[in-house]
């Protein structure tokens, strides 16, 4: 039985990976042996989130985080090296865009295993973005891209790729399969309707979270000043992350809306169904919200989710605050159609069927 070795670091990673795992275990065509770098290592990460969640527990715990980019990605690299040496797999399996995913893959390719990148393709072309950089080195020495959408197969073939020895193909996003699995049962899971005593479509489920925006305080500030104005009309809903969190603190910023600590997956599932909107700076949330038949408004200078902005469902404000207030306005009057086929069906399975031919050639 030919074997792979996945790379995971950050918990959506997780999410994703045990929709690829339950379908390696159903083929019986493929061994899988898991690495978890330790990349996010909070409470969320603890075995009552695997086991709640069906998800494979890791053979290795590499327990490496809260470290600058460049001794995070290098201590990665030298033990995930000692580990495909010692496992030796034919390929190495990696997701998205974190120092967990450049590292498997640097990892890999330096021992002349095939890669396997699933998300693959994104781009926000602003080379300032961490992921930015991991994503492109990871798609330039992968053998198999797995992308998501056409948008990503277009920005693969714009940077010449099929000039390449690289495999691409649109498998969709794996989220949309994880989405649809787990909101069988987040209502079961988690009680936070209830807890905070909310209404269905009565409230609007904001996150804030990236540097570009908490680094910058007239930005936060100008974000935060549209969720109070917005909350006036509908209540607001963050679950407030750590960064986020010390820097109100730290600036003495109070905002009057509706501030809960973060949030697992299944209760974030709820507030996704059960919300009339979502104002988020999120890469992958944009997508959640789509699945759930959300609007999204992006508080970005740009989006990987391009088609999201192009079909009406999405609307990029950036921090400027009327510009949030004026989309949250359109928001919350409009009517579309969200049956629109944009990432795929049955992921996991043609991910699954791409990874085999790549393995049987």
């Amino acid at each position: 039985m030919k074997k792979i070795v996945t790379i995971l670091g950050a918990r959506p990673q997780f999410v994703k990976a045990a929709v690829l795992s339950r379908v390696i275990k159903e083929h019986h065509q493929v061994e899988e042996v898991i690495i978890h770098t330790g990349q996010h290592f909070d409470a969320n990460m603890s075995a009552v989130f695997f086991e709640e969640m069906e998800i494979p527990k890791p053979t290795y715990n590499l327990a490496i985080n809260s470290l600058g980019h460049g001794a995070m990605t290098g201590q990665m690299l030298e033990k995930i090296e000692t580990i495909l040496i010692k496992e030796k797999p034919e390929a190495v399996v990696v997701y998205g865009d974190t120092n967990s995913t450049v590292a498997g893959s640097l990892a890999a390719k330096k021992l002349h295993i095939k890669v396997i990148h699933i998300e693959a393709g994104l781009r926000s072309f602003n080379m300032k973005m961490p992921e930015e950089v991991n994503r492109i080195l990871t798609d330039r020495i992968s053998d198999l891209l797995c992308c998501p959408t056409e948008t990503a197969i277009k920005n693969l073939r714009n940077e010449g790729y099929e000039n390449l020895p690289i495999k691409m193909e649109r498998t969709g996003d794996i989220m949309k399969d994880a989405v649809a699995f787990y909101s069988k049962t987040s209502a079961d899971k988690s009680s936070i309707i209830s807890d905070l005593n909310l209404k269905e479509n009565k409230f609007v489920l904001a996150t804030i979270h990236r540097q570009e925006n908490t680094d910058d305080v007239h930005k936060l500030k100008s974000i935060f000043a549209a969720l109070e104005e917005i909350n006036s009309a509908c209540k607001v809903v963050l679950p407030l992350h750590p960064r986020t969190k010390k820097i109100l603190e730290q600036q003495s910023i109070q905002p009057n809306i509706t501030l809960i600590n973060p949030v697992g997956y299944f209760a974030m599932l709820e507030l996704l169904k059960n919300c009339k909107m979502v104002i988020s700076d999120s890469g992958g949330l944009q997508k959640e919200a789509f699945f759930n038949k959300k609007y999204c408004i992006i508080a970005r200078e740009e989006t990987e989710w391009i088609e999201l902005v192009e079909n009406g469902f999405a609307e990029i404000v950036g921090s400027n605050q009327s510009k949030i207030v004026n989309a949250f306005n359109k928001y919350k009057t409009a009517t579309i159609d969200f049956n629109i086929e944009l990432y795929g069906n049955q992921v996991g399975e043609s991910i699954h069927q791409s990874i085999v031919a790549l393995l049987t050639k």
